[in-house]
C-alpha cells in the first residue's frame, strides 16, 4: 500500500476555556479569524485560513463539552494535521505500518454564508496520542473544502499567506523521524545536521534537539514537563514591515534582521516567527 503524500493541513493551538480571549489576542496580532464553529464532537474554534493551510484555535465556548482527548495536553501548539483525501486509506496504511492509529472518525460544524447555513463536514484518522509524545498527529479529510477555504477569510492584516515551518522539540530527532518515515515512506524525512527535516507540502516540519530550538527563539513555550513538544510556528507574510506594524507591539515582541517574534507567552504558549 503506497504511504499517502506529506501535505500539512493545519496546526491547532489549545486554548481550554479562554477561546475568547484567545480569538481577541490573535485578533490583534492580525490574523482575521472566522467567525466561531461548533463541532458536533463538542468542541469550537476559529481558524486564521491561509492560502493551503491555517491555524486553528481550539477550545470551548459556554456549554461546549471537554473533549477527553485534549485534556492531557496543556494549553499551547499541540495539533499537527496532515491532509488525506481518503482517511480510510491512511488509516489502513498506518495500521499495516504498524501505528497506533486510531478509527475514522466523522463529525461536521454549521457554516453560515450569505444568511443560508451548511456544515462544513471532516473525516479524521489520529494518531493515539498517549504514545506520540509530540501531542496529537493526525490526518484530514475535507468533504466540503469550499465551506472552509474561503477568500474572505485568506487576507490576513498582518499578511500571513501560509505555514512555512513547525518547529518540534525533541531530545532525539532520529527516533521521532521514524514515525514520519512510517507514515510517508522512507525518503521523506532528511537530515541537515542535529536535525530532521520533514517537507509537506509548501511547510516544513523541523524536528530538532530543545537547546537548539531555546537558542534559535530564546523564549519557546513551557513543555509542561514534556521532553518533546511542538515548539513555533513560522508563518510567510506578504511584507515584513507591514506586519511589524501591527505585532510590535504585542508584549515582548521582537523585530529582528528577517523575522519578527512574538513570544510564546503573548501567544497562549505558542512561540510565533513572521517571515518574509
Amino acid at each position: 500500500m503506497a504511504p499517502p503524500s506529506a501535505v500539512l493541513d493545519h496546526i491547532v493551538i489549545d486554548v481550554r476555556d479562554r477561546i475568547d480571549e484567545a480569538a481577541e489576542r490573535f485578533t490583534s496580532l492580525g490574523f482575521r479569524m472566522t467567525p466561531r464553529g461548533h463541532h458536533t464532537l463538542g468542541s469550537s474554534n476559529h481558524l486564521a485560513m491561509f492560502a493551503d493551510d491555517y491555524l486553528e484555535l481550539l477550545g470551548f465556548g459556554a456549554g461546549g463539552a471537554v473533549r477527553g482527548e485534549i485534556l492531557p495536553f496543556p494549553v499551547g501548539l499541540n495539533g499537527l494535521v496532515f491532509k488525506t483525501d481518503d482517511a480510510d486509506r491512511t488509516h489502513d496504511h498506518a495500521a499495516a505500518a504498524g501505528l497506533p492509529i486510531q478509527p475514522v472518525q466523522a463529525f461536521s460544524r454549521p457554516v453560515t454564508l450569505a444568511r443560508a447555513t451548511s456544515d462544513a463536514r471532516f473525516r479524521t484518522t489520529r494518531l493515539d496520542p498517549k504514545q506520540v509524545a509530540m501531542g496529537r498527529v493526525y490526518f484530514c479529510e475535507h468533504l466540503t473544502p469550499e465551506l472552509v477555504w474561503r477568500p474572505e477569510w485568506q487576507a490576513h492584516p498582518n499578511g500571513a499567506r501560509a505555514i512555512a515551518r513547525v518547529v518540534v522539540a525533541t531530545p532525539a530527532p532520529e527516533r521521532t523521524a521514524e514515525l514520519f518515515r512510517a507514515l510517508f515512506g522512507s525518503s521523506a524525512v532528511v537530515a541537515d545536521g542535529e536535525r530532521r527535516l520533514l517537507q509537506a507540502g509548501t511547510a516544513r516540519v523541523e524536528l530538532a534537539p530543545p537547546v537548539a530550538v531555546a537558542a534559535e527563539f530564546d523564549d519557546a513555550p513551557d513543555p509542561a514537563g514534556r521532553s518533546e513538544y511542538l515548539a513555533a510556528a513560522v508563518l510567510a507574510v506578504a511584507s515584513l514591515p507591514d506586519t511589524a506594524r501591527l505585532v510590535r507591539n504585542a508584549p515582548g515582541a521582537r523585530v529582528e534582521a528577517g523575522r519578527i517574534i512574538v513570544p510564546a507567552a503573548s501567544a497562549f504558549n505558542t512561540t510565533l516567527v513572521f517571515v518574509p
